[in-house]
């Protein structure tokens, strides 16, 4: 077993159970990095990168390796897409996810690119008007101002009249074509926005928070069956589950580590500091990687 080094600290939950996941499988695959790399196309670096949690692998570099490692790639592109949300949210402005044929192309996401959108938009109606002011401005008085003491013609007057008219009318187009280009930008981000479809069903059980209601909590009724142990509140033996998560996942976990013996807290199906805890002893135990990080491995040890 690959001993790994510990992840940072910073690193959002959802994406620390990516990474750990990618790690379980390149040390399930047996591969070096170069060998890795050669099967993947993604260089070592790269996935020295991706492993230690500095820099979020792209999709198909995922979906390469939940091939290599025989496991389900829709469960792992799903761990992907909530990754991908965390570390956009946590790391505004850094450099997207690396591919093999451009290491530092960003890939921004399409609420981004409407937002920057309106932003272009904003900055072009701005340098409009500053346009359209240095015209009005040429088309004043000259350095004795509109006040000159001079009396122009009529000719004159009616000339430079038509002028500012002409100028104001340009302003007063630039302006309202700004505006509704504007509005139609920020309309198209908010239908983008609520027309986004909820993950599948591999993580819509696992809430980052408890009910507004209060938290609740779940019965552990215990009982062995065809060899594992179960508590009634989930038969998953896959899931993957880390601190800040919820569901009845987190309490059947917690319902289990009761039964081997070790104190995850009030059984409330949030993954808090205590369950961690006792995960981190019962993994220590086992002789598994010590995480504090529920996987496939651990609920083995959990059902038995």
């Amino acid at each position: 077993m690959s001993r790994w080094k510990a992840l940072p600290g910073e690193l959002d939950p959802r994406v620390r159970q990516l990474v750990v996941r990618l790690r379980r499988l390149k040390d399930h695959s047996g591969l070096s990095l170069r060998q890795l790399a050669a099967k993947t196309g993604y260089s070592a670096s790269s996935w020295e990168r991706y492993l230690g949690g500095r820099s979020l692998p792209p999709r198909e570099a995922v979906e390469a390796m939940a091939r290599i490692g025989g496991d389900d790639p829709t469960r792992l592109l799903a761990l992907h897409e909530v990754a991908a949300e965390a570390w956009g949210e946590g790391r505004t402005g850094t450099s997207a996810p690396e591919g093999p044929d451009a290491p530092n192309a960003p890939e921004a996401s399409e609420a981004t690119e409407a937002t920057g959108t309106a932003d272009t938009a904003d900055a072009a109606g701005a340098a409009h008007t500053v346009e359209v002011v240095g015209a009005l401005q040429a088309a004043g008085a000259d350095d004795t101002g509109p006040y000159n003491l001079a009396a122009p013609d009529e000719e004159t007057r009616h000339g430079r009249s038509l002028r500012v008219a002409l100028v104001a009318g340009a302003v007063a187009l630039v302006l309202a074509v700004s505006s509704a280009v504007l509005l139609a930008v920020r309309l198209s981000d908010g239908d983008s926005r609520a027309s986004a479809t909820p993950l599948g069903s591999a993580t819509s059980s696992l809430s980052p928070s408890p009910s507004p209601s209060g938290p609740r909590t779940y019965a552990c009724e215990v009982e062995r069956i065809d060899g594992r142990w179960y508590a009634g509140n989930s038969r998953t033996r896959d899931a993957v589950l880390a601190e800040g998560l919820a569901g009845p996942e987190v309490a059947e976990a917690q319902c289990l580590l009761r039964r081997a013996g070790f104190a995850p807290g009030v059984v409330d199906g949030i993954f808090g500091p205590h369950t961690k805890s006792a995960v981190e002893q019962l993994q220590k135990r086992a002789g598994l990687v010590v995480d504090g990080i529920i996987g496939r491995h651990t609920w083995g040890a959990l059902r038995r």
